[in-house]
């Protein structure tokens, strides 16, 4: 598993596989068919992992890895209240890809994203719906065990972002129109991804922020100094993957082929930095609308 230089796009390209099977409650399902979801991964060089956790992934990989066609099997934890949590009963897992003959690994760590989702969640709602799903003991429960968690190992990242029904258009920011690939899925329908290198969109970010803070859109410039400091946790030479992943079921191959959401976004922050806010504004809300419309099919589900 020797150093190498940095992947081509092309090569980053070849080496997508679809999304793996899972298992719960004797129903198979695929993450699609539970909540459409976007990803946002990033798949790290074998090398760069710490030398523990680098020989358990070369020995996962050296078994196999999870081949897409085995089952992940789930168990339900119940927890106090009226919250329920789906957690792989088999261990941990990762995302895998082969550029260039060289190993690239996106680890799931479910238990932190799932205690990081729950925290996620009760911030992001009225305190009344909160309660409902992730009452005050649940969630003070979970702080304490994720910050365990990262007292433990420093390294406790999560390396996949997600997002149901929708793609947030700040992620957009990271990617080029050229960087798409729209591929058929080997039992039919299509997937949509952008592949790039971690180092090139961490320079998008970068660059992204002080145009939008100048124009003061405090907020959103906050979302991309967020995505930077997520990206610069990880070794440069990494891949970074949006993935439509479910996402496609809601659109027809035309929509997906007219998609060029990172296109209109780095125009728009053209246009912001020259000062032309109205027409920016424009151009920034024909994507918000777009990706507005299909949020809206949620209510059709």
């Amino acid at each position: 598993m020797r150093a190498s230089a940095l992947p081509s796009l092309a090569a980053v390209a070849r080496a997508y596989r679809g999304p793996h099977w899972s298992r719960a409650g004797g129903c198979v399902y695929t993450d699609r068919a539970m909540v459409p979801t976007g990803y946002l991964r990033l798949f790290q060089p074998l090398e760069a992992f710490r030398p523990e956790e680098r020989r358990r992934w070369e020995r996962y990989i050296d078994e196999g890895g999870l081949p897409a066609s085995v089952p992940t099997r789930y168990v339900q934890r119940v927890t106090t209240g009226r919250l329920g949590v789906l957690a792989p009963a088999g261990g941990e897992h990762a995302d895998l890809r082969v550029v260039d003959g060289e190993w690239y690994v996106c680890p799931w760590r479910t238990r932190l994203r799932v205690l990081a989702g729950l925290l996620g969640f009760r911030e992001a709602k009225p305190i009344e719906l909160a309660d409902q799903f992730v009452p005050a003991a649940e969630a003070k429960r979970a702080s304490k065990e994720l910050a365990r968690m990262r007292r433990r190992n420093p390294d406790a990242v999560s390396f996949i972002h997600e997002s149901p029904w929708h793609v947030p258009v700040r992620w957009f920011l990271l990617f080029r129109d050229e960087e798409k690939r729209l591929v058929e899925r080997p039992e039919g329908g299509w997937y949509l991804r952008y592949a790039t290198l971690q180092r090139k969109a961490t320079r998008r970010a970068q660059d992204a922020y002080p145009v939008l803070r100048r124009a003061e859109l405090g907020p959103i410039a906050d979302n991309v100094l967020e995505l930077h400091e997520w990206l610069t946790q990880f070794d440069p030479r990494s891949l970074l993957e949006l993935d439509y992943d479910g996402l496609c079921d809601l659109m027809t191959w035309d929509e997906l082929d007219d998609d060029h959401s990172a296109r209109e976004i780095h125009e728009a922050m053209t246009t912001l930095a020259a000062g032309e806010y109205p027409r920016a504004a424009d151009q920034y809300q024909s994507v918000l609308g777009r990706w507005a419309e299909v949020r809206s099919r949620e209510q059709f589900n």
